[in-house]
């Protein structure tokens, strides 16, 4: 049974009363508190899901449809130059992985013995990305296909498996995450992705402080929403071909 208060009880007693209801102010507040960060973390594991469903429904249409040109590209990459139709490149993921990104080969095989010899016409400040309008060791088709960001097509394999996301930082170079200062390494904290802001806003055309720095305006404020806009931009981005080479 609930304590009956005497209308007459002292002031001591009437001091614990009010302490018991501070307390059980604050127990309620702390509850409150509770509930939405648990509201979060739930709005969190919704979104991861959704955003994944997007990402599996999209890369695997994607590849279905897209099969046949695919085979093409493949096919004129191996007539083009000697080697593998498909290059695969050790990147660094969400936390520091390391997984093998899959693209179409679009430079001579021995491309990265003479990278060395043109460090010094890298157009990038900062010698964290090298970048080179005019790379001697582009092939003719991988020129192409680099403007037109075809050669990109296979990462839509590793969107799929989960190593990478339609939308998200694109993923670096373990060299290049050498190289990486403090604030650098948050474009790690979310799974890397085949476009993202700065792919929608000139491309290799900024400088890399204003990459990372639209790469962190996006992973805090991510959302299914953002993505979608992301990825509707991305298509004329493509065809303008604006800081693609």
């Amino acid at each position: 049974m609930p304590t009956l208060i005497d209308p007459v009880a002292s002031g001591s007693a009437a001091t614990a009363i009010e302490n018991r209801f501070s307390a059980s102010a604050l127990s309620m507040q702390e509850f409150r508190s509770h509930c939405v960060r648990r509201s979060w973390r739930l709005n969190g594991a919704l979104g991861n899901a959704a955003k994944r469903a997007l990402d599996i429904a999209v890369s695997a249409s994607l590849l279905a449809v897209a099969a046949p040109m695919l085979g093409m590209v493949a096919l004129a990459v191996k007539l083009d130059s000697r080697g593998p139709a498909f290059f695969p490149q050790t990147r660094v993921g969400r936390n520091g992985r390391h997984f093998s990104m899959w693209k179409f080969r679009s430079m001579h095989v021995d491309a990265e013995r003479h990278k060395a010899e043109l460090l010094a016409r890298n157009h990038l400040d900062g010698n964290v990305l090298f970048k080179m309008r005019r790379d001697p060791r582009v092939t003719t088709v991988g020129r192409f296909i680099r403007r037109a960001s075809i050669d990109e097509l296979p990462q839509l394999w590793n969107v799929l498996k989960g190593d990478m996301s339609l939308v998200g930082p694109r993923p670096p170079l373990p060299s290049e995450v050498a190289r990486y200062s403090h604030r650098d390494l948050h474009r790690l904290d979310a799974a890397p992705g085949i476009t993202c802001l700065w792919q929608i806003s000139g491309r290799s055309e900024l400088p890399f402080p204003e990459q990372v720095r639209l790469d962190i305006e996006y992973i805090h404020t991510r959302s299914l929403a953002k993505d979608v806009s992301i990825l509707a931009r991305t298509i004329p981005a493509v065809v303008s071909a604006k800081g693609a080479y």
